[in-house]
């Protein structure tokens, strides 16, 4: 099995930070996010991952380092053209001869039992495994796909970005997809509602050649990394996780007097005054300057990003 992550988005309703940070590294407790993607696909004994690149890749390549990662390779892919999800896949077909997991790059998985996909796709001859998570909000799902199952609990229909809600599944941006999804790909038209090679077509024309598609419920909680605001959700809810109410980087310079509660300090920070910082991440090489408390904020080298109007006050972490 390869692994294969799609990181070649511009990520413009990410601004300020589009300019800069690529989503897929944009700091999680001091980890860029692809290495929980990463580790993620260690966890089902994949030893090759193909990055798709595009906009500012040269910082994810830096960010990563030469491909030798603990326990992978890494190659990287340039794609030119961002045509949508099946088109990316479509240009890899050269490189891969075996089964594919496959996830977007923008989006912060947590999951569990995660390697049932692969025993799903070998018990069942199925040609594609789709990680799923139920969700109680139809509006979450409306910025998704879904999927329809038949009685035999194979995925009938896949919608994209569906106006009504008949369903709890969600799809999340995981998937597992055998040499079949290349043929499909060839075959995907390029829809109107994005001008975009959708993978829900894709994977709807598998079904349609009454290939098995599959569903597997091991998304416990994701979040598609789209307004700065969702960097912090990120980090708070990975503060939780993790059973922490700080995360302090290597380096750091704190003045003796500030308080640090529930958030994440980058390496190389410098906090100048006696300050009371929450529910805030410090990116890396930030000195912070200011003599008022810090609350729900992101702060980074060029810019402060005021998440107050994102995450409630009272019991911010109950959000994640």
């Amino acid at each position: 099995m390869i692994g294969v992550i799609l990181a070649a988005g511009k990520g413009t309703r990410m601004e300020p930070f589009s300019t800069r940070y690529p989503k897929p590294i944009l700091p999680i407790c001091n980890k860029p996010l692809l290495h929980y993607q990463i580790e993620m696909m260690k966890e089902m004994d994949i030893e090759e991952i193909i990055i798709v690149i595009g906009h500012l890749g040269h910082e994810i390549a830096q960010a990563l380092g030469d491909g030798r990662y603990p326990g992978v390779k890494i190659r990287y892919v340039e794609q030119k053209e961002t045509l949508g999800i099946a088109h990316a896949l479509g240009k890899l077909e050269s490189y891969i001869s075996s089964p594919i997991l496959m996830s977007l790059g923008d989006v912060f998985f947590v999951t569990e039992d995660l390697k049932s996909m692969k025993e799903k796709m070998i018990a069942n001859n199925a040609s594609v495994v789709l990680a799923v998570k139920y969700e109680d909000d139809p509006e979450v799902i409306k910025r998704n796909f879904t999927v329809l199952l038949g009685d035999d609990n194979r995925a009938k229909r896949v919608i994209e970005k569906p106006r009504h809600i008949t369903t709890k599944i969600k799809g999340c941006g995981l998937y597992l997809f055998d040499q079949h999804v290349f043929d499909a790909i060839r075959r995907t038209p390029r829809t109107a509602m994005r001008d975009e090679y959708e993978i829900t077509d894709t994977i709807q024309i598998v079904i349609e050649d009454e290939f098995p598609v599959l569903i597997a419920d091991v998304v416990k909680w994701d979040m598609n990394v789209t307004f700065p605001a969702d960097v912090l959700t990120c980090n708070l809810h990975q503060l939780k996780k993790l059973g922490k109410k700080t995360v302090i980087g290597d380096s750091t310079d704190i003045h003796f007097g500030a308080k640090i509660e529930n958030s994440v300090v980058g390496d190389g920070v410098v906090i100048q005054h006696p300050i009371k910082i929450t529910n805030t991440v410090i990116f890396p090489y930030t000195v912070v300057t200011s003599t008022e408390n810090i609350d729900r904020f992101i702060v980074a080298p060029e810019h402060q990003i005021d998440c107050r109007q994102f995450i409630q006050e009272k019991n911010p972490i109950d959000l994640v």
